[in-house]
């Protein structure tokens, strides 16, 4: 239901006084795992496909734009459900979720 490729980026202005860059979420990709019930994941990070290095939630220092990546220690990278934030602000999503897209989200992740 929803795009093979979606990012989200958070659309609310970055405060002046935070010193991180923006970060835009690879929620879904046809080239990354799609994780099923059956996996046992245990072990994940995140990776900034754009400086090729780990992303620990702060700047990677590898300069601006990062494009961060779920990174499962058995898989490598996967696909992610959009949690809670981005359904409450889903003008982040490139493309665009359009409204049955955003409802089937909502319904999927017991988002109201």
């Amino acid at each position: 239901m929803l795009p093979p490729r979606l990012l989200w980026c958070d659309p609310r202005p970055i405060p002046r006084d935070n010193l991180q860059e923006p970060v835009t979420l690879v929620v879904r990709d046809p080239g990354f795992h799609e994780p099923t019930d059956e996996d046992d994941c245990t072990s994940f990070g995140y990776v900034c496909q754009s400086h090729d290095g780990p992303y620990r939630g702060d700047a990677c220092r590898g300069g601006p734009s990062h494009l961060i990546a779920l990174d499962c220690a058995e898989h490598g990278l996967e696909n992610m459900w959009p949690d809670g934030r981005m359904l409450m602000l889903p003008d982040g999503f490139t493309p665009p979720l359009n409204d049955e897209q955003l409802v089937w989200a909502r319904a999927e992740n017991d988002f109201p």
